[in-house]
């Protein structure tokens, strides 16, 4: 079972293949997300997982967009705890450190810790492990690379500080995506996409086939719609199935409102802190 993954080996996205699919996974790293969907796309990998958002850095916008620009559903979520470490080349100390690079996304989550550092230059990178893997290959020693106590590992390299994400609270929600659907009635989300008239009153009419039969929006996301300035798009997270009455009623009345419509699928619920394996 090939799960597809943004990333190097080492990166967050990888552990929460393995943490999720179990031990019979086999993560397959790609460059981008958007290789991340084509290998899933055309059958090279069985699944794909990508990150969605995070509980102190928000939304990965990016990939809201590419769910609406391919045709795969979404069969499960995972969070995973992020747990950042300061990772150096052995022998290296704090005070050596003049420079620390990492994701754009890790070094947002790191922000307090990174400011209570004192001349330090700090330099965006494509992927956690990857600046791991960079700083390895350059052999710097007055440089430092944010990423997991996994990425380390792999690498060989020294870790200098754990726990240095700004809240240890932090947590990223993945994705799982795949060309068929799954089927599941309770304990589940549903995520749906849908664009509406520009006109007083419109989006609280689609909100409101929600709350009249009771269902839980658990994520409202908008993102404008290319070609259309200031028209969006609203991506949606509700507790329920499609397989439920109530939900499919819902939809059908969102219908007479919305201009488009998309259900992503419906996908079992995962709890924070609970792997599914």
């Amino acid at each position: 079972m090939k799960i597809a993954y943004q990333g190097e080996p080492g990166a967050y996205s990888e552990a929460a293949s393995i943490e999720h699919f179990g031990p019979e996974a086999i993560p397959v790293p790609c460059e981008s997300f958007n290789q991340v969907f084509e290998n899933v796309v055309e059958g090279i990998c069985d699944y794909g997982l990508i990150p969605i958002e995070n509980s102190l850095a928000g939304s990965i916008h990016r990939n809201y967009d590419l769910l609406i620009q391919n045709p795969l559903t979404i069969i499960c979520e995972h969070y995973l705890r992020i747990q950042h470490c300061l990772i150096t080349h052995p022998g290296v100390q704090l005070k050596d450190v003049t420079k620390v690079m990492s994701h754009p996304q890790a070094l947002a989550q790191c922000e307090k810790y990174l400011h209570s550092l004192k001349n330090v230059k700090i330099e965006a990178t494509y992927d956690t492990a990857g600046s791991v893997k960079l700083l390895k290959e350059s052999g710097e020693l007055t440089t430092a690379a944010i990423a997991s106590r996994r990425a380390a590992e792999v690498y060989q390299m020294h870790i200098l500080a754990e726990n240095i994400e700004d809240n240890a609270e932090n947590y990223t929600r993945f994705l799982g995506l795949a060309k068929e659907p799954v089927k599941v009635v309770e304990n589940a989300k549903t995520t749906i996409v849908f664009s509406l008239k520009n006109e007083p009153g419109s989006l609280f009419k689609a909100l409101s086939v929600f709350a009249l039969r009771d269902i839980d929006l658990s994520k409202i996301e908008s993102r404008p719609i290319i070609g259309k300035p200031w028209e969006y798009l609203f991506y949606i997270d509700f507790l329920g199935s499609i397989e439920q009455p109530k939900v499919t009623r819902a939809l059908e009345h969102l219908s007479e409102y919305a201009m488009t419509l998309r259900v992503f699928g419906s996908y079992p619920r995962h709890s924070i802190g609970n792997s599914k394996k």
